[in-house]
């Protein structure tokens, strides 16, 4: 068997990447000035049928920007699922606001079911506003995040939303590219479909600029905000006069440049993901105790993430995983709960029964937009061999 390393998700870098990145060295604007930024904005809003996108240097800034052009702030409440990566959850504390956090579904995104529940059961409408009947507060938002390129019920959550007055924020960071094949939102991509939307273009996503993210609002209003926030409030640049706090979360012309040449690949990554998804189901799904959790049904999904779940008792999660690891190939767990995070202990739950089974029970295997089927072969190898 080949000794050869299998990472889990790694960034593809087969187009025009070098050639981009150098036409921005040659013309020597590579920091936050020069032209391939905003032409970067403008590809992603076209990709993602939205008439502005905003460039920053992270998802997780993205996220930040997003909770303060929805004007969420100190003394809210946001609902927000358990099962996702920290960041997500993060910036809602970053503008003073607290966190409910609500189970999933077999989505792996947020139960519009629970979310109801914990909503009929806790809350009352004063003055036209949602308010927790425990703490008082206002419950401003619902974050949603897409998970591994799933598509969570956005249909079922739009609703729930409008019946109690809630923001909309979706974390569409693992999603790009993810959009609905049919129904009333046929056509409708992940993170366009709320009050605020962002992406991610870290390392280890479906593209990369090596770190960075975007936000589309469907508020004209809070795009521009967002891009006023992220350019440290300037209100003058000449004079350095700024009317407000801002930040300096702006996105490079290398990075920029990184990712238009990625923008270019996007369908044939997702193309590969599809290729390889099929592949892993065929190999696992079923067999040896093993499922490989499916995606959601009426939905393009852009597959970025495969879930192995680990149906038999006799597999322990994190003895698959070094498992694996001894053959060379990478994986690893879903995230901790955020809600047993350090500092999140104090936060409301509700139905966390199944966020907890998927933390104990997933693996995510390799998954690179340029992995090999004979790599992924050696996956299965290992893990039928267990």
């Amino acid at each position: 068997m080949s000794e050869k390393f299998i990472p889990l998700s790694v960034p593809n870098f087969a187009g025009n990447e070098k050639e981009y990145v150098n036409e921005a060295v040659v013309s020597e604007w590579v920091s936050t000035g020069g032209s391939k930024v905003g032409e970067f904005e403008e590809k992603i809003a076209e990709y993602v049928h939205m008439p502005r996108a905003v460039a920053c240097n992270s998802g997780t800034s993205g996220l930040h920007l997003a909770m303060m052009i929805a004007g969420v702030g100190r003394g809210d409440e946001v609902l927000a699922p358990t099962l996702t990566f920290i960041a997500a959850v993060n910036p809602i504390r970053y503008v003073g606001a607290e966190p409910v956090f609500i189970g999933c579904d077999d989505s792996l995104c947020m139960s519009p079911k629970l979310a109801e529940e914990w909503l009929a059961a806790h809350t009352e409408m004063r003055d036209g506003k949602c308010v927790n009947k425990r703490t008082g507060a206002h419950v401003k938002a619902l974050l949603v995040v897409h998970v591994f390129g799933n598509m969570a019920d956005i249909i079922s959550l739009r609703a729930l939303c409008e019946k109690y007055s809630l923001l909309l924020i979706e974390d569409a960071t693992e999603a790009l590219g993810t959009y609905y094949t049919e129904g009333a939102l046929k056509g409708k991509m992940a993170g366009t479909m709320g009050d605020a939307g962002v992406y991610s273009f870290n390392g280890n996503k479906l593209i990369t600029t090596g770190a960075g993210g975007m936000v589309v609002s469907n508020h004209a209003d809070w795009a521009e905000h967002a891009k006023h926030l992220s350019t440290q409030a300037k209100a003058d640049e000449l004079q350095f006069l700024h009317d407000e706090i801002g930040y300096n979360y702006r996105l490079t012309n290398l990075q920029a440049a990184l990712g238009l040449a990625q923008l270019e690949q996007i369908e044939g990554f997702i193309a590969h993901k599809h290729e390889m998804y099929d592949f892993y189901k065929e190999q696992l799904d079923g067999k040896n105790g093993f499922r490989i959790l499916p995606f959601a049904e009426g939905i393009r999904s852009n597959k970025w993430f495969y879930s192995l779940y680990l149906e038999d008792a006799r597999h322990d999660r994190d003895a698959v995983i070094e498992h694996l690891k001894k053959h060379g190939i990478q994986s690893r767990p879903v995230w901790a709960l955020i809600n047993e995070q350090a500092d999140y202990a104090r936060n409301e739950t509700y139905g966390l029964e199944l966020a907890q089974d998927y933390r104990a029970k997933i693996v995510n295997i390799p998954c690179s937009t340029n992995l090999t089927k004979e790599d992924a072969q050696r996956v299965v190898d290992a893990l039928l061999a267990l």
